[in-house]
């Protein structure tokens, strides 16, 4: 008998026992988030604090939910990495299945955003309301990043609750591994939007470059 389960309700666990995704150690394996050091313009610094400045404010009535957050924080940070334009495609909660086969395991659940270009699944997007710890998301996150199709490809994904910001990097082949980034968060004195919006234009240049 198939048992499915719901991607939001998966855990690390599982995914360690039935896809034997390990935890990376190695630094070389997701160097992309620190490599990120794309200039900003005075205007794209300008529109990241207006941005940080609307969040603040809406934090004063919390909790800001999922439909705040993408409006708020993450259309703006996907409008100014470029990626509402080509070569990427933008998907808003497409379908996937993460399927077991020889355990009769599936993991099925919708992505909040796919950001694409051919085949390479550059991001996937969970935003949660501004009240979630986005570590909780992860094992969501990397179910979806190895639902893709092609596993030749290494998937990139970003958790955000307007707040906080996580990078991930996860593999098929020639095994199932994962890495993330460090957390990044608008409480912090420094310009830490500044730094997520580097990384995604890194991403989008990866991207462009397979």
């Amino acid at each position: 008998m198939i048992q499915t389960i719901p991607a939001n309700q998966v855990t690390l666990r599982t995914l360690k026992k039935q896809f034997g995704l390990q935890l990376s150690q190695d630094e070389q394996f997701f160097p992309e988030w620190r490599q990120a050091d794309a200039r900003l313009s005075e205007i794209e610094a300008q529109i990241l604090e207006r941005v940080k400045a609307n969040f603040l404010a809406l934090m004063e009535d919390p909790p800001l939910l999922e439909n705040t957050v993408k409006m708020v924080v993450l259309a703006p940070l996907l409008d100014l990495a470029g990626f509402y334009r080509q070569p990427f495609r933008i998907e808003t909660e497409p379908s996937v299945t993460l399927e077991m086969e020889d355990e009769g395991m599936v993991i099925q659940g919708r992505i909040d955003v796919l950001v694409q270009k051919h085949r390479l699944w550059l991001l996937v997007i969970e935003s949660k309301r501004s009240d979630f710890a986005v570590s909780c998301a992860i094992p969501q996150a990397l179910a979806y990043m190895l639902g893709n199709g092609d596993h030749t490809s290494s998937t990139f994904g970003m958790i955000t609750n307007g707040n906080e910001f996580l990078f991930l990097k996860a593999t098929r082949n020639p095994a199932a591994r994962y890495a993330n980034s460090r957390l990044f968060s608008l409480l912090n004195p420094e310009p830490e939007l500044g730094s997520v919006l580097q990384i995604l234009k890194h991403l989008g240049e990866v991207a462009v470059g397979d």
